[in-house]
């Protein structure tokens, strides 16, 4: 019986596993085959087509999209970070009136479609003069509520002997969260980063919301250029195109897995 338990079990992640790698390899083998092949099935591509990333390249200011892309995403991260972090010591941590109401209307923001605070945010950043510009792309999204309450959740299991410890010897809030807190919750920190890293990049409403010009669009509204460029018929430079924005993330994600696996294990056994 406990063999059969096994057996199902491997089965299920070898199912996982194809869901999950089928799409990558069709992105990848359409990627390099000839747009009159696309639409042949065949298992592997016969004959390794490179011009179709040439095309891609081509279709659309790549550099200057890069260049957009790692500067709203690592600002956008970074003040995300802070603000989580700062924000879920102060929820775990400190005594405050009101703390827990103010905790669940945080909670209740949640469950607020991202699409419903589009007008509201707009509407702010025209009146400050932000539109196309990069404080206009990553200051409305430095607030994260998950990201605070994953640390949040964290912090609420790390020992309180300790803190309090360090409490005894002197240390204010600050020093307590810089030396004790956050080397204790480096798992759930990095899960976070990564999680902000993603979404940052592959954000595409609000950029292309806030943004008029190619010259500051990042690489998920420039996919949408390339498409109107070359159309319903040169799939094989779309399908490039999609490689160029899916590899970092790959990349980031295969870099920091272990961290992201334990990070996100540790911040779900208390609430």
């Amino acid at each position: 019986m406990k063999t059969v338990g096994t057996g199902l079990k491997y089965l299920g992640l070898i199912v996982v596993l194809v869901l999950a790698a089928v799409p990558i390899y069709w992105l990848l083998s359409t990627s390099v085959t000839s747009p009159e092949k696309i639409f042949q099935f065949q298992w592997f591509p016969d004959g390794l087509n490179w011009q179709n990333y040439i095309d891609g390249w081509k279709s659309a200011p790549f550099g200057a999209m890069y260049k957009n892309s790692i500067i709203v995403t690592l600002a956008g991260a970074l003040i995300q970070i802070c603000v989580a972090i700062l924000s879920s010591y102060a929820f775990a941590f400190l005594d405050f009136p009101g703390k827990r109401i103010v905790f669940l209307i945080f909670l209740g923001a949640m469950m607020v479609p991202g699409t419903v605070v589009l007008m509201p945010n707009f509407l702010t950043i025209a009146a400050l003069g932000w539109v196309n510009s990069y404080a206009g792309i990553v200051i409305p999204g430095v607030g994260s509520v998950f990201a605070m309450f994953l640390l949040r959740q964290h912090m609420l299991t790390l020992s309180s002997e300790v803190t309090d410890a360090a409490k005894v010897d002197g240390a204010n809030h600050l020093r307590i969260l810089w030396h004790v807190v956050l080397p204790m919750s480096r798992p759930m920190v990095v899960t976070v980063i990564v999680v902000a890293l993603v979404e940052k990049w592959n954000d595409f409403v609000w950029p292309l919301v806030s943004t008029s010009t190619d010259s500051m669009r990042t690489l998920p509204v420039g996919l949408l250029m390339i498409k109107d460029a070359q159309g319903f018929t040169n799939w094989g430079a779309v399908m490039a195109s999609s490689v160029f924005i899916v590899v970092p993330v790959l990349i980031v994600f295969f870099i920091a897995q272990r961290q992201i696996i334990a990070g996100l294990t540790a911040g779900a056994t208390k609430g």
